[in-house]
C-alpha cells in the first residue's frame, strides 16, 4: 500500500488550499447536475478543510472540451449544487488562473470556497504543461487531491502541480479508494474470489493478470466469458467472441489451472435472436447453443454456481456486469449477483463504472462494503499500475 500525506496530518488554518476534485457530472438538457453523487463524495474533504480554517479553491475538470471555453461544459451549475450540499455561499471564477482569479482568492476568508472554472478550457491541463501547473500552483499554500476517478492522468491539475506545490495531501475519498482497493490487492481475506464481467478480455488482460496469484476463484462473465469458451473448444453461436484474443484466453486458463485458481465460466446461457431489449430470447445449455443466436445474459445454472461461490467467499473484488444488464430481459444475472452479494458476509469492493450502475440498478448500493468512484483509475489500479496522481503526493512521514 502506498503511505502518503493525509489531509488529517496537516494544519489549514489561514491557509489557501488548491483541491483536486471529480466534479465531471452529468448535467441534463437545462445544464443542471442530474446526478449528484461525486459531489456528495467530496463533502467530507471539503468540510474537513473548511472547518479548519482553510480557504478552499476547488479544481475540476467537466466533459471534455475541445478548444477553450465552451458553456455547455461550465462549472456554474455544479457551485449551486455544491452551496447547496454546503449550505453556505460558494463563488464561482470564470477561469481558473490569471488575474482575476489571484483577485478572488486575495479577498478569501477563513472557511470561504471558491470553485475554478473548468480546468480542461486550457490546453495546458490534459497536456500536463508545466508552466499551466505552476501558475495554479501559485495561488494556494497546500494542495490535496481528492479525485481519484482522474489519479490515473498525468494532468497539471492532479499531478503536475504537485511538483510546485508542497505539502501535497491525499483527501479522505482518495484515501478510502486505496484503503479498499489496497487491501484488496494487499492483504485480501480469504476465499476471496474476483467478478470479472464486460464485454471484451483485452480490456481485462491485466486485472486478471495481476490477480492471479491474490484470488482464490475467478468468474468470469459477460461478452468476454464467449472467448474464453471458444478457447475451451465450446460452442458460442454468434456471441462477442475476440478472434485474436482466443490464443491469450486459452493461456490465461492454463495460468489458472497453474496456479491453482478456480476459474468459473458460464455453464447455460440466456440466448436472443438479436442484440435488442424486445429480443426473442431462451436458456440454453453448451450442448444445445444454437448456431445463429448470441448470449446475453448467463443463465440459471451459472446464476446458482456463481451465487454459491459468493456465499462462502470472504472478500469479493466485482469489475463488470454478466450480461446486457441495461436490458431487462438480460439482466437477471448481473442483478442475482449483486443481490446475493449484498446479503453476503464477504467485504464487497465495486470497481468500474457499468458495475456500480448495476449495484444501483439492484438497489443495493448501501449493501457494499466499498463502491470505487473511479472507472479507469480503479481498473488501472487492479492491474498494478502506478497512479501518476497517487505517485505526486507527499510521502507520509
Amino acid at each position: 500500500m502506498l503511505h502518503k500525506l493525509s489531509i488529517r496530518d496537516i494544519d489549514f488554518q489561514g491557509k489557501r488550499v488548491l483541491c483536486r476534485v471529480d466534479f465531471n457530472v452529468p448535467l441534463d438538457d437545462t445544464n443542471h447536475v442530474s446526478d449528484d453523487t461525486r459531489i456528495k463524495a467530496s463533502m467530507p474533504t471539503i468540510r474537513h478543510i473548511i472547518n479548519n480554517g482553510g480557504r478552499l479553491i476547488l479544481a475540476s475538470h467537466l466533459g471534455r472540451p475541445k478548444n477553450g471555453p465552451d458553456p455547455k461544459f461550465t462549472l456554474a451549475s455544479v457551485a449551486s449544487c455544491l452551496a447547496e450540499h454546503l449550505g453556505k455561499a460558494v463563488k464561482m471564477a470564470t477561469d481558473c488562473i490569471g488575474p482575476d482569479v489571484k483577485r478572488m482568492i486575495d479577498q478569501m476568508r477563513d472557511g470561504d470556497v471558491l470553485l475554478l472554472e473548468n480546468v480542461r478550457f486550457h490546453a495546458g491541463e490534459t497536456k500536463n504543461d508545466p508552466a499551466f501547473a505552476k501558475e495554479l500552483a501559485a495561488n494556494a499554500d497546500i494542495y490535496v487531491n481528492n479525485a481519484f476517478g482522474t489519479a490515473h492522468r498525468a494532468h497539471a491539475s492532479t499531478e503536475g502541480v504537485a511538483r510546485y506545490l508542497q505539502p501535497a495531501a491525499a483527501g479522505f475519498l482518495l484515501e478510502k479508494e486505496i484503503k479498499y482497493l489496497g487491501q484488496a490487492l494487499a492483504y485480501p481475506d480469504h476465499p476471496f474470489v474476483a467478478v470479472i464481467g464486460g464485454a471484451k478480455v483485452s480490456d481485462k488482460i491485466a486485472v486478471i493478470e495481476n490477480l492471479m496469484d491474490k484470488v482464490d476463484t475467478l468468474i468470469i462473465g459477460g461478452g468476454m466469458a464467449y472467448t474464453f469458451l471458444r478457447a475451451k473448444g465450446r460452442p458460442v453461436g454468434k456471441s462477442l467472441v475476440e478472434e485474436d484474443r482466443i490464443e491469450l484466453a486459452g493461456k490465461l486458463l492454463q495460468m489458472a489451472k497453474d496456479k491453482g485458481v478456480t476459474l468459473l465460466l458460464p455453464q447455460d446461457h440466456v440466448v436472443a435472436a438479436e442484440f435488442s431489449a424486445d429480443a426473442e430470447h431462451k436458456v440454453c445449455s453448451d450442448a444445445n447453443f444454437p448456431d445463429d443466436w448470441m448470449a446475453l445474459d448467463i443463465g440459471p445454472a451459472t446464476i446458482a454456481t456463481y451465487a454459491g461461490v459468493l456465499r462462502n467467499a470472504r472478500m469479493v473484488l466485482w469489475n463488470g456486469p454478466m450480461g446486457v444488464f441495461e436490458f431487462e430481459a438480460f439482466s437477471k444475472g448481473t442483478m442475482s449477483l449483486a443481490k446475493t452479494l449484498a446479503k453476503s458476509q464477504a467485504r464487497s469492493i465495486v470497481g468500474g463504472g457499468d458495475s456500480v450502475a448495476a449495484v444501483r440498478k439492484a438497489g443495493v448500493e448501501s449493501q457494499m462494503t466499498h463502491i470505487s468512484t473511479g472507472g479507469g483509475a480503479s481498473l488501472e489500479f487492479l492491474e498494478g499500475k502506478t497512479l501518476p496522481g497517487l505517485a505526486a503526493l507527499t510521502d507520509a512521514p
